[in-house]
This record gives C-alpha cells, structure tokens and sequence, in this order.
C-alpha cells in the first residue's frame, strides 16, 4: 500500500488538488524520504569528510623534508613507507590462506600474508644500515641488525588476522625508539615517532613528525608515491563515537558494563570492525573516537604494549588524544616495557572519553 500511495501525486495522497510538476516531483520525492525513514528507522547520525579538494597535494618527501629535523629519522621514515607500499601490492595479490609452517612463538594461527609482511619488513630493516634493532609481534625476541644502528624498530607486521579474510581493512603498526634506549626496558614516551599503515580501499599511513600528525596516501590521484592527504590532524576533546573492544570483559566487569551503556542511551555512534589499526585510524580522518579494551580474570588483556599500544598512543597524543593504561589511568606512553609479549588493557581516543573511562571504569 505505501508502494502504491507513494507513486500518487502528494497532494491527491493527501486529499488536495493535483500540483504542477516539478512541484508535484519535489513533494514526492519529499514524501517518500520521510516515508522511507519512518518505515526503516533510518537515522541520520553518520559522520561523513568535510576534506575538499585540493588543485595539488604536497609529496612525502617534500613534507619529511620541512617538518623533520633528524635527517637519519627521516630516512628511516622513508624506508618505513617503501615497506608498507610494498606490502600494499602484495596485498593486492595475495589469497589469504593458512601458512604452510607456523612459527608464532605465541600459538596465533599466521596466515600466508601475515608472513609475507614481516618477511618484508625483515627484509627492510636488514638493507638499512640506520637501524640497529628489530623486533616483531610474530616472535619473543629483538633481533641485532646493525651494531652501529641508531634507531630501534618494532612492527606488527599485518594487525588484523582474524579479519583480514573477510577482506575487511588491516594494517602494519611501527613504533621507532633511539637505540640509546632500545626497545627493552624504555616506554612508549621514549619513542622518536612511531607510524600506521591502513590497508581498504586505498592505502593511508599516519606518521607522528616535528609539529603533530600527517596523513599520507599511496599511489592517489594517478601519481607514483606518498601524497600528504592531511596536515597536522587534530584529535577533538568530545566525541560522539565509540569502539567498544573485549565486550566479554563487560560481562566481569560491570563499570564497563555501565560505560557502554551510558554511551548507547545517549546515542553514541557505533563504529568498530574489531580491527585495532581501522577502529583507531577512523580518529584521525573523523576527528574524534574512543576505542575501550579493559581486561578481566577470563577476558585478559590481547594488546601488545610495545608492538601495539605504544605506537598508536604516541599517535593519538601527538595529536591531541589521551590514553589510559586501563589499571592506573595513566597514560599508557609511561608504563615500563619489560618484555616484549607484555599486553596491557587500552583506552585511547578523545580526551573527555578517556577520562570517562577512567572515573566510570577504573574509579580513578
């Protein structure tokens, strides 16, 4: 019946004279709209770009050379990004099927593409005479590469395995430390920068420089490399999404119980994929966002400090977010890496959010 009356002009559906036509187009069309929202519940709370157009966009190196000043940082900064746009075409290529060995030394299931990226990123870091150190999220240990290194590096090579299949975004995760620290024994704060690759549609890397936050995109636009798509990201104080993480947790623990429902009476929007790299880098491109993983007894925490939580919180600090330890309330940038499977529970995003986590969940 809606069917039928919404292909009647509006005003004999509503008992009045026929309208002109462009009129009686208009008012049907309106008509329909209100009729379809009103029938399906459709809201209009998304969050879409307001980023217009630009004539031309600044490259990578043109970018990296005003806004860093370590010139060896840089480098290895360059390095990092002919990594990942190197995992990006294989990506491309790559069916995702379990690996032939598995060699995790923490039990994860690998997938052919989970060691294909690390297997590049060794490859990487062995060729660079800059980097002293590697250590990756598939095995316990921080391997010498060059004794005369000045730079530490530790990656996530693919985060999201259990996604990935589903042909839903991943990412490579990097956090670089000085090698007067080295990884062992420093904290998230000790980092010189740290960067995220997005794989979706297109390929984005967030990179923290000298003066905050910037948004590359590989191969854009037609051009051959790193456009700066973004400059200086800022994190706002409110927001009005949310990611709740280990909601098994919510089941132990009733603060976060509370927090999650506090969020959805107030009409929060619900945006999570259950892939840390995408369910964090929407702060960045929506401006705003909090993502909650606290632990329990039988929820514990799946987060890797050094390899995970580090890198993304001097992210998201960098550009004027907060992080909670998710014990303390402290910001996770100040907890002590003491071996390099350490988890730890995370809350990381818009500031006012964070604190929220803190007061409803951790009492603190």
């Amino acid at each position: 019946m809606l069917a039928l009356a919404l292909q009647q002009p509006v005003s004999l559906v509503l008992g009045g004279a026929p309208m002109g036509g462009r009129a009686r187009v208009v008012a049907t069309r309106m008509q329909a709209e209100a009729a379809v929202d009103e029938a399906f519940g459709a809201s209009h709370t998304s969050f879409y770009t307001d980023v217009k157009k630009q004539d031309s966009y600044p490259m990578l190196d043109e970018i990296l050379a005003a806004k860093m000043a370590d010139k060896d940082l840089m480098s290895v900064i360059k390095t990092m990004f002919n990594a990942c746009g190197t995992i990006t075409e294989a990506l491309r290529q790559e069916l995702v099927t379990v690996a032939d060995e598995q060699n995790s030394a923490f039990g994860d299931v690998q997938l052919g593409v989970d060691v294909m990226a690390d297997d590049l990123m060794w490859d990487v870091c062995k060729t660079d005479p800059l980097i002293q150190n590697g250590a990756s999220e598939e095995e316990p240990e921080v391997r010498e590469m060059h004794e005369d290194g000045k730079f530490c590096i530790c990656w996530d090579p693919l985060d999201g395995s259990s996604i990935v299949d589903n042909n839903w975004a991943v990412g490579t995760i990097i956090g670089i430390w000085g090698a007067e620290t080295g990884i062992i024994g420093a904290t998230g704060r000790d980092q010189v920068t740290s960067m995220v690759a997005l794989y979706g549609p297109r390929t984005t890397v967030f990179v923290a420089l000298d003066d905050g936050v910037y948004e590359f995109t590989y191969g854009a636009n037609g051009v051959d490399g790193w456009i700066c798509s973004r400059e200086r990201i800022e994190i706002s104080k409110e927001t009005k999404i949310f990611s709740p993480a280990n909601l098994r947790a919510a089941q132990d623990v009733p603060e976060y119980k509370e927090l999650v429902n506090f969020w959805m009476e107030n009409r929060y929007t619900l945006r999570y994929t259950g892939g840390l790299v995408p369910d964090v880098c929407q702060q960045f491109t929506k401006k705003m966002g909090v993502f909650a993983n606290p632990t329990s007894k039988s929820s514990p925490a799946k987060i890797r400090l050094a390899f995970e939580a580090a890198p993304f919180g001097y992210l998201v600090e960098a550009a004027g977010g907060k992080t909670s330890d998710g014990v303390t309330g402290g910001s996770v940038l100040d907890v002590k890496i003491t071996g390099i499977d350490q988890r730890t529970a995370l809350c990381i995003g818009s500031a006012a959010e964070v604190d929220r986590f803190n007061t409803v969940v951790l009492k603190k």
